[in-house]
Formats: C-alpha cells, sequence, structure tokens
C-alpha cells in the first residue's frame, strides 16, 4: 500500500536486467516505490504523466532516444514536473557529464552503486541535495568550465542580494548547507532559505544548476573562491 509521502521512482534503462535490478532495490525501501519502467528515452517522456515520478533514474546512454535528450524534453520543455534527474552511467568520467547537467540532471550515480548509496542518493536530490561525486565535479570544473565567463552575465545576478551572492559563491564550491551555516556561523534554515531564494531569483531548478551557472557566469572560476567583482 502507497503513501501519499511515498518517493516516486521512474527506471530508465534499455536493460532489463538493469531495470529489475533496480526494483529490487527500491522495492525493498519503505518509502520508495517504482512508478514505472522505460526501456529508452521516448518512452520516459510518454510515460511522464501516467507515472509521475518524484525521481527518475536515467540511464546516459541508449539506443534512439538517450538519457541527455530525454531529460531536456522533460524538464526544459513545456512539460510541467518538479521531478528530479540522476543519471546513470558505466563510467564515473563518462563523457556527456556537462551536457547532462547542462540538461537539468541533479546528479549522477554508477550502475554498480552499492544499494545504500542509491537509495540515499535517491532521497537526497528529493530534499534538494546535489548528487556529484569529487570525480566528476572535478571533470565538470576542470574540463568544462574553465572557460572565459559569459560576456554579458544575466540580469537575475544582479537581483541578489550581498548575502546571496555569497551564498551561491559557496554554492559554487561546492559546499553543502551544513558546511555554509558553519562558516557564515548562522542557522541551517537560514541558509536553506537563502539558497532557496538565490534559486528563484536566477530560474534554476536545483543547486547543480547553481554550480553551473556560478562558473558559467564567472562569479566562481577555477583557483578562485571569492566574490567577483564584477
Amino acid at each position: 500500500m502507497t503513501s501519499p509521502d511515498d518517493i516516486r521512482v521512474m527506471v530508465v534503462d534499455d536493460q532489463a536486467l538493469v531495470r529489475a535490478g533496480f526494483r529490487m532495490i527500491l522495492e525493498a525501501e519503505p518509502d520508495l516505490v517504482v512508478a514505472g519502467e522505460a526501456a529508452d528515452g521516448e518512452q520516459a517522456v510518454a510515460l511522464m504523466d501516467t507515472c509521475r515520478p518524484d525521481v527518475i533514474l536515467m540511464d546516459v546512454r541508449m539506443p534512439g532516444v538517450d538519457g541527455i535528450e530525454a531529460t531536456e524534453r522533460i524538464l526544459r520543455g513545456s512539460r510541467d514536473t518538479s521531478a528530479k534527474v540522476i543519471m546513470l552511467t558505466t563510467f564515473d568520467m563518462d563523457e556527456y557529464v556537462y551536457d547532462a547537467l547542462r540538461a537539468g540532471a541533479s546528479g549522477f550515480l554508477l550502475k554498480d552503486v552499492p544499494p545504500e548509496q542509491l537509495v540515499d542518493g535517491i532521497r537526497a536530490v528529493v530534499s534538494g541535495e546535489a548528487l556529484l561525486s569529487a570525480s566528476i565535479t572535478k571533470r565538470m570544473i576542470e574540463v568544462y568550465l574553465d572557460r572565459p565567463p559569459v560576456a554579458d552575465p544575466p540580469a537575475a545576478l544582479g537581483s541578489l542580494t550581498p548575502r546571496e551572492r555569497e551564498i551561491l559563491v559557496l554554492l559554487g564550491n561546492g559546499r553543502s548547507n551544513l558546511e555554509i551555516a558553519e562558516l557564515l556561523v548562522v542557522s541551517e534554515t537560514t541558509v536553506k532559505t537563502h539558497v532557496a531564494r538565490v534559486l528563484m531569483k536566477l530560474g534554476l531548478r536545483d543547486r547543480v544548476q547553481a554550480v553551473i551557472f556560478a562558473y558559467e557566469t564567472g562569479v566562481v572560476s577555477v583557483g578562485k573562491k571569492h566574490i567577483s567583482p564584477r
């Protein structure tokens, strides 16, 4: 019997055995419900309205519509959804990391991740946390974001208060809410409020998008750990 508080998960992978393995892990948890399965990105998009998932476990590489395109269609199209997408990959240094994050994914997990890390990761993205391993974060920063910032930063950046800009820098540096609270000597609840306002003002879905925004606009850059004077 399901509860309104259950986390609804859609599993998207072209391999039936992989889907079955994830289903077995998820159904063993009292608060996780497998809302549906899809064998490719096209099917995942088509099932959104009936499955209404809170989290989508999305394989990056699939024949036809791959995980990146499916994520783009689901999160950036006209579809109104608050679903979080966790990309599934075989290799930690997948070449499509940045494209997937730009498409709106909330993080990555390896397909052979231990069961407890899988379920913890699902709960984490539902609570608003990013899900990026240290190696993926390092790759994203050093390979993709070590480039000149955009010439004309979005006007929304100017709407942030000094404290919110500081929060954005710390998000860009990968700090958790607890770490930010300790650094700024405020409560974690206060940090959550600031983070929510930053995301709202900048029109961002989650912390991962905030990291990308911070680097692309030059608020944070490789080797720079302070607020940009721009």
